[in-house]
């Protein structure tokens, strides 16, 4: 399977949880987002179920020879998660890794001070918080953010992503109520190569895109 672009998966992906708002298994739900790739596909969710769109910014942490690389994330002001088996396979120590640490702290609070304008944090008690992202590979930053999420007190938290390797989707159902994948290919590769349109998602994106979705009306 092959999406053209995030746009179209979050639209298949909305449809796999429309059937399950049916059934009950998402009531009163609310979107969150993990930019900036997540922002466009949780948009055509939140419009499918009617529901708020929000964003939670979580960094990833990558080694210094490999930054893309996750093998650590953080969100707000918790300590950083690590992947403590591909830390061990890389030989590094989280000790080791407290600059990179450093700049995703900064840059979290840059994009938390821009796509939220002011705007609090919403309130997830007793809501089903729908957890979306372009997709999960290692599942370190996913698993950060339902971390993060469990605090606000939420119903029931829902993990979706229209692309998912088959070790984060179990690993990762142990921390959600559920998880949702579009397509669970193996081998996997990235992230990028299930996409024909795998362009990054730029800030004004994203700020546009929760603009709309917090305009009255």
């Amino acid at each position: 399977m092959l999406f053209s672009d995030r746009r179209a998966a979050g639209r298949g992906l909305a449809a796999q949880l429309a059937d399950r708002a049916l059934h009950s298994e998402v009531a009163s739900p609310f979107v969150l987002a993990l930019p900036r790739g997540g922002v466009p596909v949780a948009d055509e969710v939140a419009r499918v179920l009617h529901a708020p769109l929000d964003v939670l910014v979580v960094r990833k942490i990558g080694p210094p020879f490999n930054p893309e690389l996750g093998v650590g994330a953080l969100t707000g002001e918790d300590p950083p998660l690590f992947d403590e088996r591909a830390l061990a396979m890389l030989d590094l120590t989280a000790d080791r890794l407290g600059p990179q640490v450093a700049r995703a702290r900064t840059e979290l609070h840059r994009r938390e001070d821009l796509y939220r304008g002011g705007r609090p944090a919403p309130d997830l008690r007793g809501r089903t918080v729908v957890l979306v992202d372009d997709g999960l590979a290692t599942g370190v930053t996913a698993h950060a953010a339902l971390r993060a999420v469990r605090r606000g007190e939420p119903a029931r938290v829902v993990l979706a992503a229209p692309v998912c390797s088959v070790e984060a989707a179990t690993a990762l159902g142990a921390e959600a109520d559920d998880v949702v994948c579009a397509h669970r290919p193996r081998p996997f590769g990235s992230v990028g190569q299930w996409y024909a349109d795998f362009e990054q998602v730029s800030d004004d994106e994203v700020i546009d895109t929760l603009r709309a979705a917090h305009a009255p009306g």
